[in-house]
């Protein structure tokens, strides 16, 4: 029991990185149908950005930890958001019209140029980082066998709530939720009440890339080295997240995460961790035959 505990522990501290990676699938699929497979260099852009600012803030003598991660978290959201910001304006906006399979091929090339653009600026060695929160307490014990609660993945967990629930409010109480919500029933439409299209996607970029910079930080701190691909194992497995949620749906998202994360670590903790991929992708094509639209997903409605 004390062991399955462990796993519960691991499963979710991964899935809550995975849920924040893949809601910047579902807001962009969902408002413009397109999948943006370069978010996860994105996350990716936004863990060195967290490595690069705690040691600029310890080279300026900020060490207390709590103030160093806000400090961090801050510049982390800001800086990714403007790459999200920037990729929507120059790779997809121009194509918003154009087949799909122009944008998905797009998007795969700016994912290839993320990739490079990060290894020439950082080079292909991985960059390591000391961990900064450390201790926890016991939660239960079996024998010899104790298993123990991090302060960083109770902080991982609490930030990840505090996000969801603030971007929930954000979608269902504000004027910007209301304008994304009209965009994704009928952008057309939309704009001849309106609102501003182009403006509303663009902050729908931004706050992809701003959850993206978050599971970044979380995802540096968890395992303390990062390199210029830890983007595109985890995009994948975001993007699967989404789609056994159901892409389109934010609770789907953080839901499909949370799976995913599980899936994960009860078969590396219980088979062979070597195996822990094609489970997760076996679980997604099972759930796809019985349900297709994903577990929370709504089928589409074609409008005539």
């Amino acid at each position: 029991m004390a062991y399955f505990v462990e796993q519960l522990i691991n499963g979710l501290t991964l899935g809550a990185i995975y849920g924040l990676i893949a809601i910047g699938y579902t807001m962009v699929y969902g408002i413009i149908g397109m999948i943006n497979f370069a978010h996860g260099e994105i996350f990716m852009i936004g863990s060195f950005i967290c490595l690069l600012s705690l040691m600029v803030l310890g080279l300026l003598g900020i060490t207390w930890v709590p103030l160093a991660l806000l400090l961090t978290l801050i510049i982390a959201m800001i800086l990714t958001s403007m790459y999200g910001w920037t990729l929507e304006r120059i790779a997809y906006r121009p194509l918003r019209g154009s087949p799909r399979l122009a944008a998905l091929i797009t998007a795969i090339g700016m994912s290839i140029f993320l990739q490079n653009y990060v290894q020439i600026l950082q080079g292909a060695r991985v960059r390591p980082m000391q961990p900064l929160i450390s201790g926890g307490f016991e939660i239960m014990q079996s024998g010899d066998y104790i298993v123990s609660l991090s302060y960083l993945r109770l902080f991982i967990w609490v930030l990840t709530l505090v996000l969801m629930v603030a971007f929930t409010l954000i979608i269902t109480r504000t004027a910007l939720g209301r304008a994304q919500r009209a965009c994704e029933q009928d952008r057309g439409m939309a704009a001849l009440i309106g609102i501003n299209v182009d403006k509303t996607i663009s902050l729908t970029f931004v706050m992809g890339a701003a959850l993206a910079s978050v599971a970044g930080m979380m995802f540096l701190l968890s395992y303390g080295v990062i390199d210029f691909f830890i983007g595109f194992l985890a995009g994948i497995k975001a993007f699967t997240a989404a789609v056994l949620g159901g892409i389109g749906s934010l609770p789907g998202a953080m839901l499909g995460g949370l799976l995913i994360g599980l899936i994960e670590a009860f078969w590396s903790g219980y088979f062979t961790v070597e195996y822990k991929d094609v489970a997760a992708f076996a679980i997604l094509v099972l759930v796809l035959i019985f349900r297709p639209t994903g577990l929370l997903g709504k089928p589409d409605i074609e409008k005539v």
